[in-house]
């Protein structure tokens, strides 16, 4: 359905050269990839990439509904692009992705100059939306209930030759109070392995080693045609695949986690030492009031099954702080479990009041002064354990995939940056005379320092550094010809614009 709101009027100045767009990505990896597809659309749809530091014609806003603070962050973007779009003759904005499937024409109630806005489902609507305004001089609203087409089948621009995102579902079955996702994203929907294979061959074929497969529960792949034990069996099929050095996934449910996902992982060596293991409260009664069905002696049991089959494995988590009703007894279940499961990094969250969700009309709503309270303490136990569990990783000697991200002080330390198998952040430096790597190349290197959030490796002289120049080095070096960029570490600096797999290299901070 379309609304009434004008849209901008293209000029002819606007239409002669091809349109140039931008896409901003609010929230989880589903959302990044998500990004990559709305990329690849417009390009397909003959927009062009704007440079940094333009004013793009088109400005998309992928957007995430899962915390509150989400609505206040799109809006405000909206606010500030208002004023630019005025000046700017035939510039549209999108909006899309969750907090456009929940809002709807709210958006265009608040923010009536933007032009479009789709839901999760309808995805690949997004050029012919653009189009629709344009032609039309009003503003678009399409948000369908299911999905249309599989998100996989769309044209795709990867933000990353060397690595990349595979979707091996989308949707949810879970019924968490706190959580508005699966009336977002619908019910799961598993591809077929075959399909998700096939995804991860051509990847690799266009150079990338490492890939990360996504589902908002990935380890209950299989569920929708029949298979309780497909995702292990994904994940052997993954070990078979020649030039995949690196295979990561995320998230698991814990109550799903079965023992044959364990084995999978310790017997696949291109499966990476690294678990993305939601825990929410260490409280049983908070839990079940979550409708979380698993409790905190289960969880800690899968971590010791873990870790005996992968000792060096690096488990990471979620953890919500002032679930409605929460005690100070239930609290400190929390921070009982978290001490015990020494979380290599822990992704911490203050509950945030979803309309729509159950829990968002549970009565004991908690005061914000205790939230945070409780946030800051559970932060300051997180930042110890993981320094003490980091400061064990100085000495090991450990490969490192570079990537093309650098750390805020790379310009002083000129140290590289990079992900070590288990996924830490690693920052190191090239000794005189050694090569750099290119991203995607890998260095062997011994860890010399540690903070709670990366670790730090200066080898002394060339011979404490192993460059080994990868398939994914040599797709970097093609890709920075074809954009007539300058090929090598150079482009490895701040602002070179990929995005890293895995977990955020630091835990989120915001309320």
């Amino acid at each position: 359905m379309s609304s009434t709101l004008p849209a901008a009027t293209p000029s002819s100045a606007a239409t002669a050269a091809p349109r140039t767009y931008e896409v901003r990505t609010f929230g989880c990896q589903m959302n990044v990839h998500d990004s990559e597809r709305m990329s690849g659309l417009l390009e397909t749809a003959g927009y062009v990439k704007a440079a940094d530091g333009s004013e793009p014609d088109v400005v998309v806003f992928n957007t995430c509904a899962v915390r509150e603070n989400a609505d206040n962050r799109l809006y405000g973007h909206l606010g500030q692009l208002r004023p630019v779009k005025e000046k700017h003759p035939g510039m549209q904005i999108a909006v899309g992705g969750c907090l456009a499937q929940k809002d709807r024409d709210t958006i265009l109630a608040k923010a009536p100059w933007v032009d479009a806005v789709f839901g999760t489902h309808n995805v690949g609507a997004l050029p012919a939306l653009l189009e629709r305004a344009r032609h039309n001089e009003e503003a678009q609203l399409e948000i369908l209930e299911s999905l249309e087409v599989f998100p996989s089948t769309l044209p795709t621009k990867r933000d990353s030759v060397y690595s990349g995102w595979v979707s091996i579902s989308v949707g949810c079955n879970n019924t968490c109070t706190f959580c508005i996702v699966p009336s977002l994203r619908g019910k799961e929907r598993d591809r077929r392995p075959g399909e998700i294979l096939a995804e991860v061959q051509a990847l690799v074929d266009d150079g990338a080693i490492e890939v990360t497969l996504l589902g908002q529960n990935v380890n209950s792949y299989g569920v929708e045609f029949g298979d309780r034990l497909a995702f292990g069996k994904l994940l052997r099929a993954c070990g078979e695949i020649e030039g995949l050095e690196r295979v990561r996934f995320t998230s698991p449910h814990p109550a799903a986690f079965t023992d044959d996902v364990i084995e999978a992982m310790a017997e696949t060596p291109n499966v990476m030492p690294q678990l993305h293991m939601p825990l929410q409260s260490g409280s049983d009664r908070i839990l079940r009031e979550m409708r979380r069905s698993y409790r905190s002696a289960k969880f800690l049991g899968i971590l010791d099954k873990v870790r005996a089959r992968i000792p060096h494995a690096a488990i990471t988590t979620d953890i919500i702080v002032g679930f409605p009703g929460e005690t100070e007894e239930d609290f400190q279940a929390t921070l009982d479990v978290v001490e015990r499961s020494r979380f290599s990094n822990a992704f911490t969250f203050q509950y945030s009041q979803r309309p729509g969700t159950p829990a968002a009309s549970l009565p004991a709503q908690l005061p914000k002064a205790v939230v945070q309270e409780r946030y800051e303490r559970l932060i300051a136990l997180q930042d110890r354990i993981a320094a003490e569990e980091n400061a064990q990783q100085v000495g090991r000697t450990i490969e490192v995939m570079a990537t093309a991200q650098a750390g805020r002080k790379a310009g002083e330390t000129h140290r590289l940056s990079g992900r070590a198998r288990d996924n830490r952040l690693v920052h190191f430096s090239v000794p005189a005379g050694a090569e750099p790597p290119r991203p995607g190349d890998l260095v062997t290197v011994t860890v010399t320092e540690s903070a709670p959030f990366h670790l730090i490796a200066d080898p002394a002289t060339a011979s404490d550094y192993a460059l080994r120049r990868s398939r994914a080095g040599d797709a970097w070096d093609r890709a920075q010809a074809d954009s007539c960029g300058v090929p090598g570490p150079a482009a490895a600096g701040p602002g070179a614009g990929s995005v890293s797999l895995g977990m955020p290299s630091l835990p989120v901070r915001t309320a």
